[in-house]
């Protein structure tokens, strides 16, 4: 090829896309998270029928007002939709996106996808293991950046301090990752360290804010335009909140959907399992040295919701909503906002199905928020304000 082409991807996990954007530069590619939010939802409406969930509405919309920005040769740029490939509406995104881009005359761009499960190989993203050796990376300093700056920003004693710190290890980090520098488990492991004492030193003022953990299906649990901005909105009403990291996500992917494969592909999962266990856990050592909160890693976590949570419910964001919220209320975080889309049903089976049944066996108090194109932020606030307002002690 004589230039490269755009890959645009839409806008999913905000802690995380700022480093793993680099898995993506090849010769071939250069990448471009979008962060375009404006009328999205309007535009994605005119494409995508109002039935589909609402990350798919979003994720449409943002792709489309892209490429009629003028910034991008439609002929030039393809569009990646990442797909978890399960029995989900979110697996049928590509299709949908390929209907819509045509609609929208845009005819001459390709959609590729990315996924485990072998849907639509011919148009497969091509992987290869330059590209997972730094999303590896970038999946560490995500998780941990995301924890971190959660838990230093509703108490940073100078405003920005938190976000500054971040960015700092964005710049490091990204070019590290650009140039394929340092990046060995052995570099990995010291930088947990680093980081969270770097974040430990920011001066903070000497108050306790109430913590809110969030769960929920992945795109609104991580993405700032899919749960509209609600972790802003906690901070802004004296709380602090708490996003898991995605490692957890890729653990229970691992242990769910992953083990069921053939049985060389599931020895090979079950050998990157353990790997991934063990950095989680050093990872989970290094935040609570400096003083932070974090769940118990993924195997330990399950233990100890054995018994609450069924397993076997794998769809999804499946048993993980549940384990996670019960996690919470058993670790001291007695509030937790559970957020998904409206009409999400895995989120509303294996999640909301289950939180009555979770408060009863655990205590604590669980609130739901739908985010839809036909609700308001408004109403998805009030339901967090619900959750904020009701006494420790009941």
């Amino acid at each position: 090829m004589k230039q490269k082409q755009i890959l645009l991807i839409p806008a999913l996990l905000d802690a995380h896309f700022p480093l793993m954007k680099y898995a993506f530069y090849t010769k071939q590619y250069h990448p471009v998270i979008l962060n375009n939010s404006r009328a999205v939802t309007e535009t994605g409406l005119r494409f995508v029928h109002n039935d589909m969930c609402y990350p798919c509405i979003l994720n449409t919309g943002q792709m489309i007002r892209a490429l009629g920005s003028g910034k991008f040769d439609p002929a030039q740029t393809k569009l990646l939709m990442p797909s978890v490939g399960d029995a989900c509406r979110g697996s049928n995104y590509t299709e949908v996106l390929r209907k819509a881009i045509r609609k929208a005359g845009y005819r001459d761009t390709r959609v590729l996808t990315m996924n485990l499960k072998h849907i639509d190989e011919e148009n497969q993203l091509g992987i290869t293991p330059k590209m997972v050796w730094r999303a590896f990376f970038a999946l560490w300093y995500g998780d941990l950046l995301l924890m971190l700056v959660q838990q230093v920003r509703p108490y940073e004693a100078e405003q920005g301090a938190a976000e500054r710190c971040r960015d700092k290890w964005f710049k490091l980090l990204g070019e590290e990752l650009r140039c394929c520098r340092n990046l060995r488990i052995s570099v990995l492991l010291r930088r947990f360290d680093e980081i969270a004492a770097d974040f430990a030193a920011i001066p903070r003022i000497n108050t306790k804010k109430q913590r809110i953990a969030i769960v929920g299906e992945l795109y609104t649990k991580y993405c700032a335009l899919g749960n509209w901005d609600m972790v802003r909105y906690l901070e802004k009403t004296g709380c602090e909140s708490y996003t898991n990291g995605l490692s957890w996500y890729v653990l229970y992917y691992i242990d769910s959907h992953l083990m069921s494969a053939a049985p060389p592909e599931a020895a090979g999962y079950k050998v990157i399992g353990r790997i991934l266990q063990k950095i989680q856990n050093r990872m989970i050592d290094a935040v609570k040295n400096a003083g932070f909160f974090s769940l118990p890693p993924l195997d330990v976590l399950k233990k100890e919701v054995s018994g609450k949570v069924s397993f076997a419910a794998a769809i999804g964001d499946g048993w993980l909503i549940g384990a996670e919220a019960a996690g919470y209320i058993m670790h001291g975080c007695s509030k937790v906002l559970a957020i998904q889309p409206f009409g999400c049903m895995p989120n509303h089976v294996i999640g909301r199905g289950l939180y009555a049944s979770l408060q009863r066996r655990c205590g604590g108090h669980i609130v739901s928020v739908d985010v839809d194109s036909s609700g308001t932020r408004v109403n998805a606030y009030n339901r967090a304000r619900m959750l904020i307002d009701i006494p420790d002690t009941e």
